[in-house]
Order: structure tokens, then sequence, then C-alpha cells
């Protein structure tokens, strides 16, 4: 997560060539539903089958949303508005209405347009609230429970850095017609991270593997793979199941933290300090705030350094706390980052207003006064109009009082009380409970973003007329997987290979089963305790089964080597991804097929 930002802008350079590869395909599809209401000719019957996974009380029940392109291109909005499968039930835009019933037919191609360049924002927005928000609050939390570095690394970290995943695939099995979304998001990305990452790895930096983490990683990796490949061949996901992956990772941190005593115990070390310091990580070089290596750091210090020692006031810490640009750092920094600070500072003001931050490691743990007292009034807001996309905060007790003034009221009072009980220059001793509250706020800032990301998503799979599955193992497995990528590569290049390469197995384990198990837990009542799916399409299969042989060849081929990693097991992962990705592409645009599944 560390250099995520220049992950992004890899991303939007990729997001832009799909677009305009894409904009042919959506002018023709036009110019075909002009005044014609026939059916569509033999090759735009791509990707009629369901997305791979549906619910099962789904089907024959509704008309697809793809047939909005049998009708006559006056009919649009009306099919949109009518057919119960084109509902978008969670978000804060209504993606379908906005392609077929604002514009006209015409503009079609420059919207998608648009709704591609929002869904790169989107993707940027993920990026800035985990990286600079979520994750300085989780892992003050950490601290703060005293929690060892190693406990901390695959609960609360892990969380992190897999937020936006795990929110998304929550998001997306939250409805029956995005679920192949859930699907492809998170095999997408285990087979992207294990085979593009871990092999970009060893091509940058031939190394030793850490032997017993990349067995135990790979293991249970491979065990949450089985669970999900035994859930699809019965297509349906009990309450059982669900908590059976839940228990799998509650499991796997209990034998991380085990072995590690053992291993340290062997050792002679003792068990590490519980929260001595905050775990280790990659700094981002965005972030950086130390002088050029051509400015000698005397100079530098001089050069900012005020002519009078002053105290600031209260209007000047919030005026400088809400301030998301380091003038020093514009100064020297390039062209390129100037224009990409520009777009993230939108993103960054919002959060600083919104979402409060502790940070341990400095002197005063980031407090300032004036506006964390604003954020007790700002953070509560946000929760509410972001949870259920602003259900509840809308909502009025006995049909006269919003929920949301009521939450003002409460927030004011309590910014009024610390207010006048705190001060500028210390912290009180509650500050810590403000790690808490940033992290539900960014959470809910995550959850929201995802659900828009999920719904533009699904609203380019009926205009390219691609299943939700190939969405989510495609774009939304490398939107979500692109800054992680860049952080591994990166820790390679700086000397870091076998803790980027680390990073490739046991940060994915999290997504996986918290984000399966979690996010069909969710969707389950008293009274209905199975998740229903409805296997029609062999592109799933093919899914499951690259993301099983991907690791099965790494389990076996690093102990053939002696856990001594090269170029050659770097190329062979890069050709099976190409591979793999050659046939998933295939199969969904049916070149290759299987009538009997």
């Amino acid at each position: 997560m560390a250099v995520r930002s220049e992950g992004l802008k890899a991303f939007w350079i990729l997001g832009v060539l799909w677009m305009l590869s894409c904009s042919a395909a959506v002018s023709r599809a036009v110019a075909r539903s002009q005044g014609v209401g026939s059916q569509m000719p033999a090759h735009l019957e791509i990707g009629r089958e369901a997305d791979g996974i549906r619910y099962a009380h789904h089907q024959g029940k509704t008309i697809d949303c793809w047939e909005v392109w049998n009708k006559k291109s006056s009919d649009w909005c009306s099919f949109i508005q009518t057919n119960q499968d084109c509902q978008m039930d969670s978000g804060f835009l209504n993606y379908l209405n906005g392609v077929f019933c604002a514009f006209p037919s015409a503009l079609l191609p420059l919207v998608v347009t648009l709704y591609v360049l929002w869904l790169l924002y989107l993707f940027l927005i993920l990026g800035v609230t985990a990286e600079k928000f979520f994750c300085p609050n989780l892992s003050a939390i950490s601290i703060n429970l005293r929690l060892a570095h190693n406990v901390a690394g695959v609960t609360f970290l892990a969380f992190g850095n897999g937020a936006p995943d795990v929110f998304s695939a929550v998001v997306a099995f939250s409805d029956p017609r995005t679920a192949g979304l859930a699907i492809g998001a998170l095999f997408g990305a285990g087979v992207f991270v294990t085979t593009v990452v871990a092999g970009g790895i060893a091509l940058l930096r031939p190394f030793m593997v850490a032997s017993r983490p990349f067995l135990r990683d790979a293991i249970f990796y491979m065990v949450a793979v089985f669970l999900t490949f035994a859930m699809l061949y019965f297509r349906r996901i009990t309450l059982a199941g669900a908590l059976s992956y839940l228990g799998l990772y509650v499991f796997y941190v209990l034998t991380v933290v085990i072995c590690t005593w053992i291993h340290r115990r062997q050792r002679g070390d003792g068990v590490s300090p519980a929260g001595s310091g905050q775990p280790e990580h990659l700094s981002n070089p965005e972030d950086e705030d130390s002088p050029p290596p051509s400015v000698d750091s005397g100079e530098y210090e001089e050069e900012y350094r005020p002519l009078l020692p002053s105290e600031e006031g209260t209007l000047q810490i919030l005026t400088k706390s809400l301030n998301p640009l380091d003038h020093r750092k514009w100064r020297r920094k390039s062209c390129y980052w100037r224009l990409f600070k520009i777009f993230k500072m939108p993103v960054e003001f919002v959060m600083l207003l919104t979402v409060p931050v502790v940070d341990p490691d400095q002197e005063d743990q980031n407090w300032k006064r004036p506006l964390n007292c604003l954020h007790l009034i700002t953070s509560p807001l946000v929760c509410i109009l972001t949870l259920k996309s602003g259900a509840y905060g809308l909502y009025k007790i006995q049909d006269v009082f919003p929920v949301w003034g009521l939450t003002l009221l409460i927030g004011t009072f309590l910014a009024t009380t610390v207010f006048c009980t705190t001060k500028n220059e210390e912290p009180p001793k509650y500050h810590c409970l403000f790690a808490f509250l940033g992290f539900i706020a960014s959470a809910l800032w995550i959850n929201a973003v995802a659900t828009e990301v999920v719904n533009v998503l699904r609203t380019l799979g009926v205009v390219f007329q691609l299943s939700n599955t190939v969405l989510g193992l495609t774009l939304l497995a490398w939107g979500n997987s692109i800054g992680d990528t860049f952080s591994d590569l990166t820790m390679a290049r700086h000397g870091y290979p076998r803790m980027a390469f680390s990073a490739c197995f046991g940060g994915i384990i999290f997504n996986m089963l918290v984000g399966v198990g979690l996010g069909c837990l969710l969707q389950m009542t008293t009274s209905q305790l199975v998740v229903k799916l409805e296997l029609d399409g062999l592109l799933v299969w093919i899914l499951a089964g690259a993301l099983g042989l991907s690791l099965v060849f790494s389990f076996i081929s690093v102990p053939a080597q002696c856990f001594q990693v090269g170029r050659g097991y770097g190329i062979c992962l890069l050709l099976y991804y190409l591979a793999f990705l050659t046939v998933a592409l295939l199969t969904e645009f049916k070149v290759i097929r299987l009538t009997t599944l």
C-alpha cells in the first residue's frame, strides 16, 4: 500500500487504453439499435450467459438487463426503469439511468468514456482513503491494544491492505446480479498476485524464500480455494460454510502466532514485546518530508524555520490541518507529481475534514484540537449518511425529526465539551479513541466508494455485454491489486524480496476468507440461512482451477528449487498468467465453450 499512488497512475493509463479500445464497440452497438427492434446478430450475443454465478431464485423470473440492446433506442429508458434486473438498490447514483435515460443515444460513447474516467477516480479515492486514513488508524489501534507485530500484521494491517477488496466483495455479494463480480475479483486478484506480482519479484531480484511462512501460507490458501471450489460444486453456501471461511481465518491467525512463538523460543529470543512499535512498512516516497539529496539538512531546516518563535492560534491550527498541500514538497516535485496531486487534493480535503487520524509516532499523536473537535460532528454524520446510501440518516424519528439532525446535535455537544476541556498543545488521555472513530468513518467511506465501483462495473457490463465475472477478474481485480503490486515490486527493488514475496501469499488469504465468508454471512437472515448459487458458465471453473493450479505449481516448484527462486520461475509465472487471461477471454467470447456444463 505504500506506493499505491504510483500504482494508481499506472492503472489510469491502462484504463484509458481500455476505454479507447471499447469506444468503437459502443458506437457499433448504438448504430445497430437506432430504430431496430429485431434480435441482435450472432456476434453481438457475446456474454449473453448469466454472470457465471447467479442466485437460483432469479432464474427465469426477470428479463436480463442485456436485452435492452434488442429494443429500439427510444424504448431504452422505459425498459431500464421497468425491468427488475436493471434496478440498482444501493449506491448514490443510478448509472444505468444515466446511460440510457439522461443522454441521447448518440452520446453513448461520451457517457461511457465519462463513466470509465469516474471509475478510475473511484479507484483513486479507494487508494487514498485506505493508505492515508484507514491503515494509520488501524496501526494506531493495534499499538493501543498492545498487539504483537505478527498478530497485528495478519489482522489489522491485513484488513487495512485488503480493505478495498473485502468491501468490494461484501458489496457485490449483497446483490444477486453482481455476485459474479465478487468471485471474479477475489479469484482474479489471487491469480494476478500469485503469478504476475510473484513472478515480477523473482525477475527483479532472485532470492531465497522463507520456507516455513511460504509453506504455511500456500497450504492455507490452497485450503481456502478448495473450500470455495466445493461451494461452487454444491451451488450453495450454507451458514456453516460461511462460518468455516471465518473460522479458517481465525485458525490461520492462531497458527501464525503459535509458529512465531515456537520459532522465537527455539532461537532463545522470547516473545517480541507487544505494542513496542508500529509494524515495519515501506515508506511512501510521496509522503517523505526529508530534504532533497542535494540539499544539506541544516540549510533545509534553516530555510523553513520561523524567524520568531510563536504559538499557533486555534484558527491557524485548523487552517493548516485542513490543507492537503505541502508547499515545500510542491516546490521540489515534478510536474507529473503536481498534476496527480491536483486530482488527489479534493479527496484528501474531504477525508481530512471527516476522518480523524491518530499517529503514535508523533509527539502530539497528531492531536489537532480544533479539527478533532470538528471531527466529532463530521465523522458521525459521514457514518449515518454513507451507511445504506443514507437511508438511516434520512430516516425521521416519529416522522418529525431526522436522524442526521439528532446526530448533529449530539456531535455539537461533544465537540463543545472536548474543546472547552482540552488544550491545543497537549492531547487528552482519551485521544486514542479518535483512532476508533477514524477507523469507522474511513471504513464506511471505503464501503460507499466500493458500492459505486460495483455499480459502475455492472453498468459497463451491460453496455459492453460482458459478464460480471470477467469484469471482476480484470478491471476490479487489477484496480484493487495495482497499488499492492507496485508496493511489493518496490520492496523487491529496494532489497526486500523475501518480505514482498511473503506479502503476495499472506495478504490475499485475508481477502479470500473474509471477503467470501463475511460477504455471504451478511446476506443470510433468520429465515434464509443458505445462499443459493446457480452455476451456468465455464468461466468460473476456469477461474477457480487457474488459481488452484498456480498455487500447486508454486508449492511444488519452490521447494524443488531448494527455496531459491530465480528468473526462470518468474518467467513461468508470467507466461502462466497470460495463458490464463487468454483462455478466460476466449471463454467469455464463446470461442471456448463446454455444452455439457
